[in-house]
């Protein structure tokens, strides 16, 4: 009895080696049958058949919490990894992946419903190698998977091809058996009430699914489910980050071009305040903008320019000008911005802008602002130009007519005129627009602390200066550019006091119409540079000047070195322009007369014996002769 107890002893220990280290169920018998061999009693047999079967218990139960742990430890891994903001593909494999070793599966899958095509499709496999059964796709309700997406309810069956509780395809059946699968289980993956996707374990052998392993994989999908969402959020927050950051920089953009804006405005209004001009407005859309501008008027004609604004093509200009005038707002034409100055009906003329980048929106309405604050200047500049103009213009009609001279120079001075210095009378004919005319000469004599009047299409200027024939020049060109006809100015001068004005205005009268006269139109000059006609015309009759401008050369010469030239000249033309006669006449060589020309052509040009230029030196001759026998 005792040696059966201690078998029995011996035995019971034998049971808890073997659950120590985790032997089979099949090693559990081995005791047993040692304890029959050796003739133990029979309650001794019932004793360790008892113990046997304890320890096959908590062997059981050790296995489940081992198989428990590995499963809450899978579950901690993937809760790890969505906590860890890894991408949704790296969590979705490690889920199948998990799934498939937690449940000895020999394949695991995962299908996510297309909401576009109305079916589910194959996401993930893990331990698939048919690739028509990863390219798979399961219309609702079809195979198990569908049937599982449809219902939102777990499934499983032990051998699918012959389970007729599903709904079979050909498509389907035939992947499956490409797979060789023959058990699956597919668990929803849920978001709230909507089913977004299945989660797949698969045998290729018969094989049930308990409670327990259904419940593992849901907890696995509910898992997936949320690494989709929080995918999908994630993506929605950064879109809507991005979409933030655009509109940020779409504010900041328009809030610096708005203060762009509004810095300019200050800028130019501060220029109207304090007197500033053209120039001035143009500097400052340079300084803002960038690149370069021109200030064209309304006939093209540039008013100002600031930069390297190069040559524009007049075309385009004025039809990109049209175009903005017709629109009210600033045109682009390649890299030139245009905007027009307008005042009610009326075009005052044009920016021209031109830059290597484009021009935003707010930007050109800077340009446009810049366009109005242009266009006030020039009305302004037109109103004081037209008041001063009247002011000016009555103070030099009564010089020309010579009423009230005495008080004249007290009415100058209030304008900035000195009469009692000396001053060229110009008078300007055209046929260009007569109120152009007026507010470019009468811009031009404010500018020279001149005087100005308006005579139909004559314009008659009283201006600073000495020599009447560059300021009649200088006239003819600038107003010609300005009303784009020609312009012929004669002048007279220097003229000092009011009673010089008068006699001045009709020589200069006198001047104009020879130039006309002489077909000379579009030019301008004064009467000594008229030749023999300005002789004629001129109210002084400068002789010996005239003469001093023809002949002085040769004069000179015969002065300083005792020479004949003058008398050569006197014989020659006298002979008519034959050299042996004229040697004759003086009683020298011919040599030595050809000698004398040629010093001559040397002193007056080698044009002197041109028709014009023979006449005039023939009259000087003339002239000096009269003088010198006098």
């Amino acid at each position: 009895m005792d040696s059966a107890l201690t078998m029995t002893a011996m035995t019971c220990d034998v049971f808890l080696d073997l659950l120590a280290r985790e032997a089979s169920p099949v090693e559990f018998e081995a005791p047993i049958l040692e304890a029959r061999s050796a003739g133990v009693p029979a309650e001794a047999l019932a004793e360790l058949e008892r113990t046997k079967a304890a320890a096959l218990r908590v062997r059981s139960l050790l296995e489940r919490h081992a198989r428990r742990e590995a499963e809450l430890s899978a579950l901690f891994d993937t809760a790890g990894d969505l906590a860890g903001l890894r991408g949704v593909d790296a969590v979705l494999e490690a889920i199948v992946r998990r799934a498939r070793r937690l449940l000895h599966a020999d394949v695991s899958y995962m299908t996510l419903h297309d909401d576009s095509r109305g079916d589910t499709y194959m996401r993930i496999t893990d331990g698939s190698v048919s690739a028509a059964f990863r390219a798979l796709r399961l219309p609702m309700g079809a195979g198990l998977g569908g049937l599982v997406a449809q219902t939102g309810a777990p499934y499983t069956s032990a051998a699918y091809t012959s389970d007729d509780r599903f709904q079979h395809r050909d498509d389907i059946d035939a992947a499956v058996g490409e797979e060789a699968l023959v058990a699956i289980l597919g668990v929803p993956m849920r978001l709230g009430t909507r089913v977004i996707g299945v989660l797949f374990a698969a045998n290729r052998s018969a094989r049930p699914f308990d409670q327990e392993e259904v419940a593992l994989l849901g907890s696995l999908a509910a898992h997936a489910a949320v690494a989709i969402d929080n995918a999908r959020l994630l993506e929605e927050t950064r879109a809507a980050l991005a979409e933030l950051s655009v509109a940020n920089e779409l504010i900041r953009a328009r809030s610096a071009s708005v203060e762009r804006a509004a810095l300019a405005h200050d800028r130019m209004a501060a220029l109207v305040v304090r007197g500033g001009g053209v120039e001035d407005v143009a500097a400052v859309v340079t300084d803002v903008l960038g690149g370069a501008l021109a200030v064209l008027d309304a006939s093209g004609n540039r008013l100002a320019t600031v930069g390297s604004m190069g040559s524009l093509d007049e075309a385009h200009v004025a039809a990109a000008a049209a175009s903005s005038s017709a629109l009210g707002r600033t045109v682009q034409h390649g890299d030139l911005w245009v905007a027009s100055m307008i005042a009610g009906a009326e075009t005052l003329g044009t920016l021209v802008l031109r830059v290597s980048h484009d021009v935003a929106g707010a930007d050109q309405r800077i340009l446009e602002r810049a366009a109005v604050v242009t266009a006030l200047l020039l009305l302004f500049r037109r109103t004081v130009a037209d008041a001063e103009g009247r002011v000016r213009g009555e103070l030099l009609d009564d010089l020309l007519a010579g009423r009230g001279l005495d008080a004249l120079p007290g009415r100058a001075r209030l304008v900035g005129v000195d009469l009692d210095g000396s001053h060229v009378l110009v008078v300007a004919r055209h046929g260009g627009d007569r109120q152009r005319a007026t507010f470019w000469a009468a811009s031009h004599a404010a500018v020279e602390h001149g005087l100005v009047a308006t005579r139909g299409e004559e314009t008659v200027l009283l201006l600073p200066g000495t020599d009447p024939g560059p300021a009649a020049r200088r006239v003819a060109r600038e107003l010609g550019l300005s009303l784009g006809v020609p312009v012929t100015a004669g002048a007279a001068g220097p003229l000092k006091g009011p009673s010089a004005v008068a006699p001045g205005y009709a020589e200069a009268l006198r001047c104009a119409d020879a130039l006309m006269s002489l077909g000379r139109h579009g030019e301008g000059a004064g009467a000594g540079e008229l030749g023999f006609v300005g002789l004629l015309i001129g109210d002084g009759r400068d002789v010996p000047g005239f003469v001093s401008a023809v002949l002085g050369p040769v004069l000179d010469y015969d002065t300083r070195r005792g020479t004949g030239l003058t008398e050569t000249l006197e014989a020659y033309f006298s002979a008519g322009a034959q050299q042996s006669k004229a040697a004759e006449h003086l009683h020298i060589h011919v040599n030595t007369v050809t000698q004398r020309l040629d010093r001559i052509s040397r002193l007056l040009g080698p044009d002197w014996q041109a028709p014009a230029r023979a006449l005039e030196i023939q009259l000087a001759l003339r002239l000096h002769a009269l003088r010198t026998r006098a």
